[in-house]
């Protein structure tokens, strides 16, 4: 059943940070469908990318997992053998459903599904790592540590996948691409009330960087080929491939 996202429909007279609690747990998928431009295009090439960069006797993670989207096109993709998911996120009520949602598919892959804060996860022995609109929540200065963890865990020709929202330097481009997003939301049916409040309750939890900057700090963690590969208005998608 496709539970329709009205979270912020109503006045909110006081309104708090963002959080991903049962309430949004249960409409995410129709929230980020309206809200998140490309995101079927961004997940369908996970699973692609999956395919090609995973390889035998490997770890596969995704960091920040949510419902499971991006786990499931992964898993849907694996040629290699022997290998394993490791998907986490520390939100209760996304680990539940996603559970739920992954136990719907059958497959030999094992799929470990784990309640934690991502930053505090061991990487070892992987050929791929997924961040998909997760690293933009954690502070700036947690986001080189966790690429640096990540490049560290990555095995030779490992490949990493960075979705993010992002700024962009030049005040008009900047201006223009917000605008576009806002445009993207009204068309899929948000009122100027809902995209107010949820601008605002994500102000303080969502902090994007710019492109110059996601490359820069790839390139200090060490990654030899880092390009983005996919970009609708203020979102996107980057690879970063360690030799």
């Amino acid at each position: 059943m496709t539970h329709f996202d009205t979270l912020f429909s109503t006045p909110i007279e006081k309104m708090g940070d963002f959080t991903f609690d049962a309430n949004v747990a249960e409409v995410f998928p129709d929230m980020i469908q309206r809200s998140v431009p490309g995101y079927n295009n961004i997940i369908s090439a996970i699973g692609l990318l999956t395919e090609r960069f995973a390889t035998n006797d490997s770890t596969l993670y995704d960091l920040g997992c949510s419902l499971g989207a991006a786990t499931l096109s992964m898993r849907r993709h694996i040629k290699a053998k022997n290998c394993k998911i490791i998907a986490v996120d520390n939100s209760s009520a996304m680990i539940e459903r996603c559970k739920l949602h992954l136990s719907a598919y059958r497959s030999e892959t094992d799929v470990h599904i784990i309640e934690k804060d991502i930053r505090h996860v061991c990487i070892e022995n992987a050929s791929m790592v997924v961040l998909n609109f997760t690293l933009q929540f954690l502070s700036p200065e947690d986001r080189t540590v966790l690429l640096q963890k990540i490049y560290d865990g990555l095995k030779p020709g490992g490949i990493l996948i960075l979705s993010e929202k992002y700024k962009f330097e030049d005040p008009v481009t900047n201006t223009l691409l917000i605008d576009l997003h806002h445009d993207f939301k009204r068309a899929n049916g948000y009122s100027e009330l809902e995209i107010s409040q949820k601008r605002s309750a994500l102000e303080n939890v969502m902090k994007p960087d710019s492109l110059e900057c996601h490359c820069a700090r790839l390139r200090e963690c060490g990654f030899s080929h880092v390009s983005l590969w996919f970009q609708c208005f203020n979102f996107g998608s980057m690879f970063a491939i360690k030799e």
